[in-house]
């Protein structure tokens, strides 16, 4: 993904995460070509597995490009001690939580609900009633309370049921009528959840990101729901590699042209993540700071000096929750201390537009990727073809997988796969928000329409989960009506007056109302249609 609002020179570095690493010397690889086969790959990695010893290949240049490990280390397995549910994870960012709904949210394929009391406390059940399983997501809140709309339970506080509509007068409510309830904080203008209703929440893995709190640290930051795996929009994300390609001319820090080798330090690596540093193997070392900490934090950082010797920051923040198979929410934050004019001038919804247009410039091959994965159900060393000049944190990515996957519902790792148990959740009826958004103005849902309830689809990715944006597109919608109406109206003027003046006057008064509502239309269709490329285009 490419940074949205940003040049390359204007990246950062962060203070150390609280979360302890320990020091490593780089990674040594084996010799073997890039022009291997697939069949001729798979075999020795077989063999490496066994501790055979098998001819390699060379490149024609000399020295290795393909990034895999020694025979030593295919057969020696760390296995750390992981509980998925023993995590915060990140669900929304606090500015846009819905002050008089419930939010229906997923971690992994357990799902909940998150919502505001009366006195605007965050509070998450699961999202289930206890009476009938109905979604309390598709309930709503009654003085402060959730309130299932199957029957009219009501819950409040630790999920206690305080209302029962059908029970007689002189009846106690059941003791066994509560919801299960999850433990949520709001840190640096995200809720986050911890997902174990057995161990109590521990405050140290609650991630603190120390750019965030600095003086002047400005951000803009969104939300997206995407169509694939969590870990492969983590690998999309931990890839410096496929921005001038996959997003040349997005903006003008990605260009095609500049697509180079590039090289990789990996500086620091425990059970609960890796860091490292990156940049063009022409500059002779990395000048940018990658950090992974567990479940799924990712940072980008660099620290840079401005022309009067001040020195600057930069994050780019990637917060990606899974929400069940081949289905992953991103929170993206992009801040700095020093802005770019272009930051000041234009609006926060066309930099969110420009994001959602870099994820749907990568939509199609990470959606196929997962597909891949799924159908093959095989580690991802026999399907990779990873390059050090290109790779390195997928593979580390892959590889802390083996260490910790056996913790999580269902992982795949660089030598170790454990595939759902359960099957994937379908929503066949959109439910809660997603109902009401689909059955409002100004559109009724129809198949193909903005509204329509589909990951593929901007406004369900995207909007929705925004209320800047949510409020613009009804801002331009409310301007776009009021215009269009102006134009008519001065146009049908025009015809009726006699006087050319006045005609000229009308008509070109007209002319402006329609070219103002023609923008306001535009502005609309960036923050609602897709991006598709050029050579895609009917």
């Amino acid at each position: 993904m490419a940074v949205p609002f940003l040049s390359s020179s204007s990246l950062q570095l962060t203070a150390p995460s609280p979360i302890l690493f320990t020091k490593i010397t780089p990674i040594i690889h084996t010799q073997r070509s890039c022009t291997l086969t697939k069949p001729r790959l798979r075999l020795l990695r077989r063999s490496a597995a066994a501790g055979t010893t098998v001819a390699t290949d060379q490149t024609e240049g000399g020295g290795d490009v393909l990034l895999n490990v020694s025979p030593e280390e295919e057969k020696r397995v760390e296995v750390a001690d992981y509980d998925w549910t023993e995590e915060w994870y990140p669900l929304y960012l606090t500015r846009d939580v819905p002050d008089d709904a419930p939010l229906g949210l997923t971690v992994f394929d357990r799902q909940i609900v998150l919502y505001k009391d009366g006195e605007g406390t965050l509070r998450c059940y699961e999202d289930r009633c206890p009476h009938r399983l109905a979604k309390l997501s598709e309930g709503q809140l009654v003085d402060g309370r959730l309130e299932c709309l199957y029957h009219g339970w009501q819950f409040e506080g630790d999920g206690k049921c305080v209302k029962i509509p059908q029970l007689p007068a002189s009846a106690k409510i059941p003791k066994l009528a509560c919801v299960k309830t999850y433990e949520v904080k709001d840190s640096q203008g995200v809720v986050w959840v911890w997902m174990s209703t057995k161990t109590p929440p521990n405050p140290e893995k609650l991630p603190w990101f120390e750019n965030f709190a600095r003086p002047g640290f400005y951000d803009i930051s969104g939300t997206h729901e995407l169509p694939y795996d969590h870990s492969i929009l983590l690998e999309n994300l931990m890839d410096p590699a496929h921005v001038p390609i996959s997003h040349d001319r997005t903006d003008f820090t990605a260009k095609r042209e500049d697509a180079q080798p590039l090289v990789f330090e990996v500086t620091e690596r425990s059970n609960r993540g890796f860091a490292g540093t990156w940049g063009r193997e022409k500059d002779g070392k990395g000048s940018n700071l990658l950090r992974f900490d567990a479940p799924c934090v990712l940072q980008n950082n660099r620290e840079f000096e401005g022309k009067d010797g001040v020195k600057n920051y930069f994050s780019g923040l990637f917060l990606c929750r899974p929400t069940g198979q081949g289905k992953s929410m991103l929170i993206v934050r992009f801040g700095v201390t020093k802005r770019s004019p272009l930051v000041q001038v234009l609006p926060l919804w066309f930099w969110h537009q420009n994001a959602c247009k870099v994820f749907e410039q990568d939509m199609g091959f990470l959606s196929s990727q997962n597909e891949v994965l799924m159908k093959e159900k095989v580690p991802t060393r026999d399907l990779y073809l990873n390059l050090k000049s290109s790779d390195t944190w997928v593979a580390e990515y892959r590889k802390w997988m083996d260490k910790v996957g056996h913790g999580m519902p269902y992982h795949f790792g660089h030598r170790t796969i454990s595939l759902p148990k359960v099957p994937p959740v379908v929503e066949h009826a959109p439910a809660g928000l997603i109902a009401g958004l689909s059955a409002s103005y100004p559109a009724k849902g129809g198949i193909g329409t903005m509204h329509a309830p589909n990951l593929a689809n901007r406004y369900f990715r995207h909007v929705i989960h925004c209320r800047s944006c949510s409020k613009v597109i009804k801002s331009f919608e409310l301007w776009k009506n009021i215009l269009s109406a102006a134009a008519v109206a001065l146009t049908a003027l025009a015809i009726l007056v006699v006087s050319r003046q006045w005609k000229a006057v009308l008509l070109g008064s007209a002319a402006m109302c329609s070219a103002a509502a023609y923008a306001c239309l535009t502005a609309i269709k960036m923050n609602t249609n897709n991006f598709i490329r050029t050579h895609r285009r009917l």
